[in-house]
């Protein structure tokens, strides 16, 4: 039976990816986009798989915790529905709700995996409650976010389409993260929306209703599923606003807002003591210190939640949000291969340096200060707060299309392979 589903909904799905108008408008080919969606199937068939077979070392299991909690939570909703729905609002801890961004008897960190298990229970109604036809339907709309940013992107660097377009689509972390069952796929789209939708309604000097419903949708998701990078993502939206208003002033601009919300950060504890912003990211570290991650975890110096602590641990910071992980971590097929993806972003930045396209500036556009913006504030959010190389790899994935796209985008091609035929 699984086979059966998993066939005709993959036929219906990739019939679907043709004629939604938000695919065709991408300018893709309707083969090119049922070749996008394939791939993106066959990299979650993937990711389950080795969430089966290589679970102990690739620290893989959350997938189907996610799926097993699914097929709990679908007795629950099939036998009473009032209770599924409620428990979605349940606080079960004192005060809960008010520990936004906080690691224990917190509402919310225990939203983001409730509310994916439930989603999925909803889902196993139509699929059977199977793994991989679960995929189909996930990737469908990880598709959303894929698309999205192609969009943008190539309409942004439309001097390199090919670049752009083979970057976003084949970049090997983002694609293997943001197409497994998990919260990547999910916050990828939201990002991707939001970009998307504000891009071409400042293109147009208009918003519509539609791209409104589109963003406070996704501002919801990142709610939900990984709050603390609303932290990120409103001061970032703000930068590219401002940008967009005052474009003689970019300079000025970004290091002002820059300077106001550093400040604002480590003021948080005396505006309101409930919403301790240094303290918050200090207990997410010790949260995951606490994780037995065997040798995926790395020995790290603690953070002190002030000024004086953070400048210690940037350096550190940098290292295990870029450049991890090293050679000497690589154990397995997963540490291998974003070992070798981090070589692979080596290289292209040195290729950028010495062959850095001069028609092509980067950062230019109001849309350049906000992806960077976006993608620094992520790395050192994940630099200060996580030790884990797997979710070191898996938490930074959902940026680096933003991060890597623009960098690929900007090097003279041409002009390298003048220089390999000569």
């Amino acid at each position: 039976m699984a086979t059966i589903l998993f066939i005709g909904y993959l036929i219906a799905l990739s019939w679907g990816v043709t004629r939604l108008r938000f695919f065709r408008a991408a300018g893709l080919t309707q083969t090119q986009l049922i070749l996008i969606f394939c791939l993106k199937v066959a990299a979650g068939i993937f990711y389950g798989w080795l969430g089966v077979y290589y679970a102990s070392t690739g620290n893989m299991r959350d997938t189907w915790a996610f799926h097993t909690g699914g097929l709990e939570e679908e007795i629950i909703l099939l036998n009473d529905p009032v209770r599924f729905l409620s428990e979605l609002i349940h606080d079960p801890y004192e005060d809960g709700k008010w520990n936004l961004f906080q690691s224990d008897d917190s509402y919310w960190n225990d939203l983001k995996g409730n509310a994916l298990i439930k989603a999925l229970a909803i889902l196993n109604l139509i699929t059977g409650g199977y793994y991989f036809v679960n995929v189909l339907f996930y990737n469908f709309f990880g598709l959303i976010g894929l698309v999205c940013f192609y969009r943008v992107l190539t309409h942004r660097f439309h001097t390199q389409p090919i670049a752009t377009a083979l970057t976003i689509v084949l970049l090997p972390s983002v694609l293997f993260w943001t197409s497994g069952i998990h919260k990547e796929g999910i916050l990828f789209t939201a990002i991707g929306l939001i970009t998307y939708a504000t891009y071409f309604s400042f293109q147009a000097r208009c918003w519509s209703t539609k791209r409104i419903a589109a963003v406070l949708l996704s501002l919801l998701l990142i709610l939900v599923f990984r709050n603390h990078l609303l932290l990120a993502l409103l001061p970032a939206l703000l930068l590219w606003a401002l940008v967009q208003r005052f474009p003689n002033h970019k300079g000025w601009i970004t290091m002002s807002l820059f300077s106001g919300c550093l400040l604002l950060f480590f003021l948080s504890p005396i505006i309101t003591p409930r919403l301790n912003l240094p303290e918050a990211v200090a207990q997410k570290q010790q949260a995951f210190l606490k994780l037995k991650g065997g040798k995926s975890s790395l020995p790290v110096k603690p953070l002190e939640p002030t000024p004086m602590g953070f400048l210690k641990n940037l350096p550190q910071s940098l290292d295990l949000a870029l450049t991890r992980p090293h050679f000497s971590n690589v154990r397995h097929l997963l540490s291998l291969a974003a070992y070798l993806e981090v070589i692979g972003w080596a290289l292209l930045l040195l290729l950028w340096i010495r062959f850095r396209d001069k028609r092509q500036a980067w950062p230019r556009e109001p849309v350049d200060y906000f992806l960077l913006a976006v993608s620094v504030a992520v790395i050192l959010t994940i630099g200060f707060s996580i030790n884990n190389l797997g979710a070191i790899v898996r938490y930074r994935s959902i940026v680096l299309t933003a991060l890597i796209t623009p960098l690929v985008a900007s090097i003279d091609w041409k002009r390298i392979l003048r220089g390999l035929k000569n």
